[in-house]
């Protein structure tokens, strides 16, 4: 193709890969909210259910927590909530790595 030349299909390429990934952005952004992933404290005593968004739905007491010690107890909050967070951004690549895995570069050729 001469230089200065406009090449429609590439551009029709172009667009038709671009809406495709709008669609599935938008796809990815939904899944990120409902996809949850549950994480338990190194001690059991704490579970920590968790969006891949990184939104926590909701924590559980396993055991009893009567004869424990507040920063124990604490202690067991925080290491749940750490491992939620991790938990999270690995749910978020996964659902990345799922949802682009066909998703080529387009190049000029």
């Amino acid at each position: 193709m001469p230089r200065g030349e406009i090449d429609e299909a590439w551009i029709e390429e172009a667009v038709r890969r671009y809406r495709r990934i709008e669609s599935l952005q938008a796809e990815f952004d939904q899944a990120v909210t409902t996809v949850e992933v549950t994480v338990r404290s190194p001690d059991g005593l704490v579970e920590v259910v968790v969006t891949a968004a990184g939104q926590i739905t909701d924590v559980r007491f396993l055991r009893t927590l009567q004869n424990r010690q507040p920063r124990d107890v604490a202690g067991s909050v925080r290491a749940a909530v750490a491992a939620a967070a991790d938990a999270a951004q690995w749910a978020r690549e996964k659902l990345h790595n799922e949802t682009f895995t066909a998703y080529r570069p387009l190049t000029g050729a």
